[in-house]
């Protein structure tokens, strides 16, 4: 009877994380594609992205602090509960990451996403009054629900929970727990008719040992690839922090993006890039394109403007893949793909997530390749990350 009422307990609580994180998502999605259908009609609000670097800057410096370490923030509580976290950051976050996309910053939504559904998933601790070890699993529940309600691959979102703790390993923990919140964060995304991006299906070719080694040789440019954004982004991080008042870091980077904007006469990596990684599943993309979004991105998320990672690394695997079919023999469609789930699983330390997420966004077909790019590109890619609070 006590482990039936302690099912139903979990059960109850799963649900509400993902409802929360479902919710959540998608208000995220549709101020996300409003701010962005805004930008692209009116691009002259693009010089205005230094004062919203200054604004958000401001804001968090000001009544922020607590939750400005963001995602780190959040696995950090997962290791060592310590205190709930405040319920304040998920406003925070959302009108940070809606201010940077509205201004063309180039920058991702999965951060957001998750920061929003572990925060508040754990304002159900205040309710239920559960103990440090079972915030924990909370946490990795709304954490999880929150990433797979954002991109819209519940199974990945499951795996990414679990598997974003760890460098190196998957401990499958509280496995039922994240399922169902994930499932339920997903769900809600779909009766609340959320604008998740779609991609065109691409042609799948029979697998053979030449395919296979084509695929592997690409996965260490993936690898490469997320290693370098990581220095990179950390090293930006590192520089604008010798500024002393903060919120002048999103400002000064705020004019330097703009006037590069100007110099390379294309709006074209501002904000997410979605269009962008469309194309570049059936037209070979250019070697610039992922390099110069790898910049922005560095630029953007080190200063101290708020998103995620994810898209921008999705926008960098696919185009890196897609150009490299002009070097190599395989499909750029085939190679977009890999690199679309590569070049995130690498420098997130999530490989496993990120093939299930290739699965659930492309089809059963694309798994061997996805796969073998995932894990070449994690293994190459060393211990680098983009979150500070793996272990």
């Amino acid at each position: 009877m006590k482990t039936l009422l302690n099912h139903l307990h979990w059960a109850l609580l799963s649900s509400l994380s993902g409802l929360l994180s479902g919710a959540a998502a998608t208000l995220f999605l549709y101020l996300l594609d409003w701010a962005t259908t805004t930008r692209d009609m009116h691009t002259g609000i693009i010089w205005l992205l230094p004062v919203a670097g200054l604004l958000i800057g401001t804001v968090y410096h000001h009544f922020g602090k607590e939750v400005s370490a963001g995602n780190a923030l959040i696995l950090e509580e997962i290791h060592d509960p310590k205190k709930i976290t405040p319920l304040y950051m998920t406003p925070l976050i959302l009108l940070g990451t809606i201010l940077t996309h509205l201004f063309g910053g180039s920058a991702g939504r999965e951060g957001t996403a998750v920061q929003m559904g572990a925060s508040l998933s754990d304002q159900l601790s205040h309710i239920f009054n559960i103990s440090p070890e079972e915030r924990k699993i909370l946490l990795m529940a709304g954490t999880g629900a929150g990433f797979g309600a954002a991109i819209g691959a519940p199974l990945a979102g499951m795996l990414f929970g679990m598997e974003v703790l760890w460098i190196k390993k998957i401990r499958l923990i509280a496995w039922h727990q994240c399922l169902i919140a994930s499932f339920v964060g997903y769900y809600t995304t779909i009766f609340l008719h959320a604008p998740h991006s779609h991609y065109p299906a691409i042609a799948i070719p029979n697998i053979s040992l030449k395919l296979l080694f084509f695929i592997a040789l690409s996965g260490i440019a993936f690898g490469l690839a997320a290693k370098l954004f990581c220095i990179v982004t950390h090293w930006v991080e590192k520089t604008f922090s010798h500024l002393s008042y903060p919120p002048l870091r999103p400002f000064f980077a705020g004019l330097i993006i703009i006037t590069l904007y100007q110099l390379i006469g294309t709006y074209q990596y501002a904000g997410l890039g979605i269009s962008t990684i469309q194309q570049a599943l059936h037209i070979p993309a250019s070697f610039t394109d992922p390099t110069l979004k790898a910049f922005f991105t560095a630029l953007t998320i080190g200063s101290g403007f708020k998103g995620g990672e994810f898209i921008p690394l999705v926008f960098i695997g696919s185009t890196l893949g897609s150009a490299l079919s002009l070097i190599l023999p395989v499909s750029c469609g085939l190679l977009a793909v890999a690199g679309f789930s590569a070049v995130f699983g690498a420098a997130a330390n999530t490989p496993i997530a990120c093939t299930f997420m290739a699965i659930e966004l492309f089809g059963y077909a694309v798994a061997p390749y996805a796969l073998l790019a995932c894990v070449v590109s994690y293994y190459v890619s060393g211990r680098h990350s983009i979150y500070k609070g793996q272990r």
